[in-house]
């Protein structure tokens, strides 16, 4: 049983009422102009959700792994485009800094990271190296108390807003994952550049760039462990990631079937709402039922995290089955409102598109249904 605590009823409330009000009504022409939510990003940083899981020694609000991701449902319940801003900032970007960072590290990146006065990514996938997370082609050499880095990176969301990026690099290509150094890089670092911004299908707000490294100097300072220990880095970060876009994804299918709901309701076909039907009622009821069950495994992956233990699979259940099932509410959603559902004047048709990159992204259906099998035959 899941009986959620006063304090995260709280955090719930207060990111469904700012999603509801604040995110929702721009929603669809942010989808049309592809325009960063500037200031709606500033206000997450001011509600203590750029930094979540940041303890208050550090300048964030030192909040549960349960807690944001009831936040970020929300969120994404109004416009995933802006979620994934912040579960990149929260998962991805901040964590290996909170998680394997040393002190000073922590001091120098965190508060302003926490606050929103810095927007953070995370630099892993390169070209043609999507899924397999060990093939770092791009290369960091020694020089002196420096590092220097050189190669691109590919999908990278927060990209072309980023002041601090959380990069990986090799130290011997053919090593593969036991060559992975891990870097914490300013991105106002003469060689670091955006190359491209990718044009995308949905979460259109969030921009995804493509990375260049070009003789990059890092200060020895700003690895993040030892050499050779980026990939544990990089997998422990993937974790978090994976139930933050289980939360974008739990928002997508709610907000498909909150619209559903309401249009059968209203919709009149043969005399009556569409509601009374069967064929509608059993879409409706199947919606429902997926979202409650990817919710439960959601948030079974957070409590494992909350309470310390080793939680791979389960992130990765919760990934794959609230990806999976976002898809299918967006899928029935567009089928229930008929030819309306494809038209870019109802909400649903943006769902539809925003819901198919939650397959894809901190790892495919398949690389998760890869470590779910590794751990049950272990």
């Amino acid at each position: 049983m899941f009986e959620l605590t006063e304090d995260q009823q709280e955090i719930r409330d207060l990111a469904r009422n700012f999603a509801r009000e604040q995110i929702l009504p721009g929603a669809t022409e942010r989808d049309r102009s592809h325009e960063f939510p500037t200031d709606i990003v500033k206000q997450l940083g001011e509600m203590g959700f750029l930094g979540m899981f940041v303890p208050t020694e550090y300048g964030g609000t030192g909040l549960d792994v349960m807690s944001y991701v009831l936040a970020l449902e929300e969120i994404c319940y109004a416009d995933a485009g802006v979620g994934v801003i912040m579960s990149v900032q929260n998962s991805l970007a901040i964590y290996p800094i909170l998680a394997f960072g040393n002190e000073e590290q922590k001091h120098k990146y965190l508060p302003a990271m926490a606050s929103g006065e810095k927007i953070g990514c995370y630099a892993l996938t390169e070209p043609m190296t999507g899924s397999d997370a060990g093939a770092q082609k791009t290369r960091v050499r020694a020089d002196g108390d420096d590092y220097v880095l050189d190669g691109t990176k590919m999908w990278i969301t927060n990209g072309p807003q980023a002041d601090v990026c959380v990069a990986y690099a090799n130290l011997e290509v053919e090593s593969k994952h036991k060559g992975v150094c891990a870097f914490i890089i300013d991105t106002a670092t003469e060689g670091f550049s955006v190359s491209k911004v990718e044009e995308k299908m949905g979460i259109r707000c969030s921009a995804t760039a493509e990375l260049v490294f070009e003789n990059l100097r890092v200060p020895g300072e700003n690895r993040l462990l030892g050499e050779r220990e980026g990939f544990k880095v990089a997998m422990a970060t993937l974790d978090g990631g994976r139930i933050g876009i289980a939360a974008q994804a739990l928002g997508i299918a709610q907000r498909c079937l909150d619209l559903s709901v309401e249009y059968a309701k209203e919709r009149v076909a043969f005399g009556k709402p569409i509601a009374n039907l069967q064929a509608i009622q059993w879409k409706i009821a199947d919606m429902r039922t997926r979202i409650e069950a990817a919710r439960l495994l959601t948030w079974r992956a957070a409590q494992l995290k909350d309470a310390g233990k080793r939680a791979s699979a389960e992130c990765s259940m919760a990934k794959l089955m609230a990806s999976e099932v976002a898809n299918f509410c967006a899928y029935e959603a567009v089928q229930i409102h008929g030819g309306y559902g494809y038209s870019a004047e109802y909400e649903v048709e943006r769902l539809y598109r925003d819901a198919r990159i939650t397959t894809l992204y901190e790892g495919t259906s398949e690389i998760q249904r890869l470590v779910i099998a590794k751990d049950t035959l272990r």
